[in-house]
């Protein structure tokens, strides 16, 4: 079963706090009533009295973090597995308290109609379940970029478990992003997060001292486009899994359920974290980034924003377990690289499908899958036509960019990107389009955005007329 309260929404089984509060209320004794209210409180707010006594940064202050799944749909999976991973990394092993993790995901995984092992998520083959335990405090039609902006500028929010983030000058803050992207924006389920509106919320946050300093882990494609022009004196360091001009790539194909159940990069800084456990102290953010760079193999990982401060800081600072290993504690398993079976993320849909499709015995489901595959097939091949088409009208020239350069006209790219996604083709529907729209967002180093838009529209609305 899923337990749900105002604050947020558990996976499986119920908080050890309910289980308590329920043997207890047999009694009838004040003190023992007024211990489940206290109990109860503390279960719905995300508080464990373990985690408390664990340290938190030091100069006094706490760390928060932001964990996003940006995604949708079965063949995603992998985006939500990461997702459970990290909360379980940050909260259950390293001590953060769950009143300071936010979590945003759709929630359609664990009971997915495709699940053979309803209720569970796992992020490894043969893994254990990462679902279980995890708090998610926006999720369904709640996962949309206005939410997650509003919570980390700490709004007053209206909708889901209402937790904001609200930390202030003293502390840190760790943002964990997962899902597709292109140049200059990233997913989410129904909308986009361009960098425009990135950059005026980190702008703000910085203004407001809503953290001393904050560290992004961003797994996306062309996820260096959305921090490759941060200022370094922002106190804030980027970490992405792939350059402003590349995918990033999706892990471990698991044949009995048919998704990839993690993405490399992301796979790899949380293995590299489990390598240090409990001693994270020992390993700065510039350690783990080298570390994770050799890892990595399929993707060119980068680094931006403070790379002086921030970068020699313990990693321990913004993932919590601030302290020393001690005899007693085990040793961690040996290091594992993630790297095979792996794929260009926006490949996996089509993978997924060819997939499902070779297992198929039931010729109704096989007719209509060979249909779908022949859809995203041929629109694939549309895509390249149209945006080549764009870029001569608006160009006047033949020649088409074939590589992504910096975004230096970040409103000109939501522009021509927010026209594309509304009138033509969706990412989060046709995720291989985003190997191609940097022939559209190169545009905007030297066009006007409207001259661009109006090229876009006339043919996006000449493709619906032809559909």
């Amino acid at each position: 079963a899923v337990v749900s309260t105002q604050s947020g929404h558990y996976g499986r089984g119920c908080n050890f706090y309910f289980l308590v509060s329920f043997a207890l209320l047999q009694k009838e004794d004040m003190f023992r009533i007024a211990l489940i209210a206290a109990c109860f409180l503390l279960a719905v707010q995300g508080y464990h009295l373990d985690e408390e006594l664990l340290q938190q940064p030091e100069g006094g202050g706490e760390i928060w973090a932001v964990l996003i799944a940006g995604s949708s749909n079965w063949f995603n999976y992998r985006h939500q597995s990461d997702v459970c991973h990290a909360y379980h990394l940050l909260t259950k092993k390293h001590g953060i308290p769950r009143r300071n993790v936010i979590t945003f995901m759709v929630n359609d995984i664990a009971f997915n109609g495709e699940n053979p092992n309803r209720g569970y998520i796992i992020n490894a083959l043969s893994g254990k379940d990462v679902y279980e335990g995890v708090m998610i405090d926006y999720m369904g039609i709640d996962v949309t970029p206005q939410n997650f902006l509003d919570v980390l500028l700490g709004k007053e929010m209206d909708v889901g478990s209402r937790k904001t983030l609200l930390s202030g000058p003293k502390d840190k803050v760790f943002v964990n992003f997962v899902d597709h992207g292109a140049p200059g924006v990233l997913g989410f389920p129904r909308d986009e997060l361009y960098l425009a509106d990135l950059t005026k919320v980190l702008d703000a946050m910085h203004s407001q001292q809503k953290y001393k300093q904050m560290l992004w882990y961003v797994e996306a494609c062309f996820s260096g486009s959305m921090f490759n022009t941060l200022d370094p004196n922002m106190n804030i360091t980027a970490h992405t899994a792939a350059n402003e001009s590349e995918s990033s790539w999706a892990c471990i194909w698991d044949d009995d359920i048919g998704v990839y159940l993690g993405d490399c990069w992301s796979l790899n800084w949380m293995n590299n974290t489990e390598q240090f456990f409990p001693n994270l102290v020992e390993e700065t953010v510039e350690q783990q980034y080298l570390a994770v760079k050799n890892m990595t193999f399929e993707s060119h990982t980068e680094i931006f924003g403070d790379l002086t401060l921030i970068y020699k800081e313990p990693i321990s600072f913004f993932m919590g377990h601030n302290r020393k290993k001690t005899e007693t504690e085990p040793l961690s398993p040996p290091a594992r690289i993630y790297s095979y079976q792996s794929i260009a993320t926006p490949d996996v849909m089509m993978y997924h499908l060819e997939r499902k499709r070779g297992r198929s015995n039931n010729k109704k489901e096989a007719d209509r899958l060979d249909q779908e595959i022949k859809y995203h097939t041929l629109t694939e091949g549309k895509v390249q036509e149209i945006l080549d088409q764009i870029s001569r009208q608006v160009t006047g020239s033949l020649a088409v960019s074939r590589y992504a350069q910096t975004i230096t006209d970040p409103e000109c790219n939501k522009g021509v990107l927010s026209a594309f996604f509304s009138q033509c083709y969706k990412m989060q529907t046709h995720p291989y389009i985003t190997k191609y729209l940097y022939r559209l967002t190169n545009l905007c180093n030297g066009n006007s955005v409207k001259k661009i838009v109006d090229v876009v529209l006339d043919n996006c609305n000449r493709l619906k007329m032809l559909s």
